[in-house]
């Protein structure tokens, strides 16, 4: 298994090293290179920073979560740079789980119009999904992430030595997204977490480096062919959205509270599964075979706010959308999606009723 992969387009690069116990010499060498250093945190890790008196680095420590993703969470991080003499020689180093790597992303890429940005994601989701390809952005009142530009780090570390300390309910959320990769992309993978998931679950390092390393890889590949997205088609990057259109409308709904990110896109990719058997794509056994390992690994599966017509006004604000309909990346077998375009919301809404 490669501990160095990388991201490569006309304009630049993105490596991504998998590491263990390596944060500290990360951010060291980071210092030896660049003029000034901000180290944005999340202040609940509890981590070793045996970097914290270099003169060149300022820690600026953040209360975390999805309310960090709005206006005032961007204004205040974007006044701290700003008041500690951030220049265009500055760096940021983002150390912390998906919410602060979208924050820190997008005010990277706008400060002063751009500066220089590194992740460490601290927790599973984090380390297999959101660190990689360059998305960031924050929330509005409408909707999770509709306002955000796509800005690759030079580097991300994957420490999975961090992921000790994590509560069982955020390491299955990971695994959410793990799952999901193997249903867009990767039968075998998927198998092989059937046979696996507990101990992935109960953090066994070899089980764990293997599903982290190849959930990047399956990413890697949307994102090297549509970075931005712009696709729309099988290839599309926007493939990996699979569970997110019902999942970011479910989030959005409860106000980012009732359950968190891997939740929400559980219920999603069941969701999303059974309109894909719905509309004749997905066969009912391999539904079932879906249903039965979410079920085993305990993630979330329904939500009563399924059938409810509220719900579709979140889901037509969401990013895959073009010309009033509702666009869905979908699944039409285990380890293959498809990219269904079109479908209106008064049609949505019949199949939510009926699934």
């Amino acid at each position: 298994m490669q501990n160095k992969l990388s991201i490569k387009n006309k304009k630049l690069k993105t490596s991504i090293l998998i590491k263990k116990n390596y944060i500290s010499k990360f951010i060291k060498n980071i210092a030896k290179k660049n003029e000034k250093v901000f180290c944005i945190i999340d202040s609940k890790i509890k981590i070793n920073l045996n970097f914290k008196k270099q003169k060149n680095i300022k820690i600026i420590s953040i209360k975390c979560g999805e309310k960090i993703k709005t206006f005032d969470g961007y204004k205040n991080l974007a006044e701290k740079l700003i008041k500690n003499n951030v220049n265009r020689k500055s760096v940021i180093i983002a150390i912390g789980g998906g919410t602060l790597g979208d924050l820190a992303g997008f005010v990277a890429s706008t400060v002063l119009r751009g500066l220089d940005f590194f992740l460490i994601p601290t927790t599973l989701l984090s380390q297999v999904d959101s660190s990689i390809g360059g998305k960031n952005g924050i929330n509005t009142i409408y909707g999770k992430n509709l306002l955000g530009t796509f800005y690759q780090p030079k580097e991300v570390l994957i420490d999975i030595s961090v992921l000790n300390s994590l509560p069982k309910k955020e390491i299955k959320s990971g695994y959410a997204e793990i799952i999901k990769h193997a249903l867009i992309k990767d039968y075998s993978f998927f198998c092989w977490l059937e046979k696996n998931a507990n101990k992935l679950l109960n953090l066994n390092k070899s089980i764990l480096e293997k599903a982290i390393y190849k959930s990047i890889m399956i990413k890697l590949f949307y994102v090297k062919k549509d970075e931005k997205e712009f696709l729309l088609n099988n290839n599309s990057r926007a493939m990996l959205n699979f569970g997110h259109t019902i999942g970011h409308a479910i989030e959005s709904h409860y106000n980012y509270k009732k359950f968190n990110h891997g939740e929400a896109i559980s219920i999603g990719m069941i969701t999303e599964a059974k309109i894909s058997n719905y509309l004749g794509l997905l066969s009912s056994n391999e539904l079932e075979r879906i249903i039965i390992h979410f079920k085993k690994c305990r993630l979330k599966i329904y939500d009563n706010i399924l059938k409810d017509k509220i719900l579709i006004k979140k889901i037509t604000k969401d990013k895959k959308n073009f010309q009033n309909n509702i666009n869905f990346s979908l699944i039409d077998k285990i380890g293959s999606s498809i990219f269904y375009k079109k479908l209106d919301k008064n049609k949505v809404y019949k199949i939510l009723q009926n699934i």
